[in-house]
């Protein structure tokens, strides 16, 4: 469930802002309130800065920060230790998010970084603890630590390729700090930041084999089980019509009339119910490969445009 906020606050404006709207005239006062694209005052933040930081901002709280690591105080990350080869871009739109604030009792709003806050943000480092810093579980794949990252963060991230998106892990031998990678880890899908059941994926065109095996077999117990009726039936029509021979002049016996009618009764049933199972079970499997294991079928189990491996 999402939470809505008014589409234009004043929450945490400077003091009589309002009052000093109304004393300037109707067009200025438009040209005020950000209506086509003009400048709007509005309750933007002060962002603590650092030394070596670089800051290119407009006011209504769109910013880009070049500096070193920081992902909150200005101790923080390996920028705030001292590391060397650390750098880091900072891209950020509505700091403090819904709670901006300018200025609180007449008293500015200083603020640092907030990865959990923070609207919407792109954050490139050359060395970061990407994980911990947007307090992320370890997944298949681990924790990244120490390591070059790029995080991108919103209420809605969309990659959008006209011709394609591949996701690629691996194709170096080294890490962005020299160390080696000896093993290639994968994707991890985790909704709700959530890894306790992560499972694998599975490969369709194997899963689509195994399962067009698995419909022959049943199809070829289907035959055994045919064959098998048909023997019992044979042998319950012989059963049917057994006699044995009177030991008076060997003239035969009459058959027993209790196994002849239980066995036409057998027969009929075999015809009517097992014979007739047999024969729909057939068809069903004729058309459940038919609709799960040809690309034409509705239900084809393959993806027609996207791959993994």
């Amino acid at each position: 469930m999402s939470t809505r906020k008014k589409a234009i606050s004043s929450l945490g404006a400077e003091k009589n802002l309002k009052d000093r709207f109304a004393e300037v005239n109707k067009d200025q006062s438009i040209s005020a309130k950000g209506i086509g694209g003009d400048p709007l005052k509005e309750e933007v933040p002060h962002l603590v800065k650092t030394a070596s930081e670089k800051i290119f901002e407009n006011g209504h709280n769109s910013w880009i920060v070049l500096g070193r690591d920081r992902p909150a105080s200005r101790l923080s990350g390996y920028g705030g230790r001292g590391d060397t080869q650390a750098a880091a871009i900072d891209i950020v739109a509505g700091r403090m998010g819904h709670e901006a604030k300018a200025f609180i009792t007449g008293k500015r709003v200083w603020v640092d970084p907030d990865f959990k806050k923070d609207a919407a943000r792109i954050y490139i480092s050359q060395k970061t603890d990407v994980d911990e810093n947007f307090q992320l579980v370890a997944g298949n794949i681990g924790i990244s630590k120490t390591k070059s990252a790029i995080a991108l963060k919103a209420d809605g991230v969309r990659l959008i390729g006209r011709e394609g998106i591949k996701l690629v892990t691996g194709g170096d031998r080294t890490n962005s700090q020299g160390g080696s990678i000896n093993s290639i880890l994968g994707i991890d899908l985790i909704a709700g930041n959530d890894d306790s059941d992560l499972q694998p994926m599975v490969k369709g065109k194997h899963t689509a084999e195994a399962l067009r095996k698995l419909t022959l077999h049943l199809d070829k117990l289907n035959g055994i089980v045919d064959s098998i009726l048909m023997s019992q039936m044979a042998f319950n029509t012989a059963l049917t019509h057994h006699f044995h021979f009177s030991p008076f002049f060997g003239l035969p016996t009459t058959p027993s009339p209790v196994v002849v009618s239980g066995g036409i009764k057998c027969m009929v049933d075999h015809l009517l119910q097992a014979k007739r199972s047999l024969m729909m079970h057939k068809a069903n499997l004729a058309l459940f490969k038919i609709s799960y294991f040809s690309p034409a079928g509705g239900k084809y189990i393959l993806s027609r445009w996207n791959n993994t491996n």
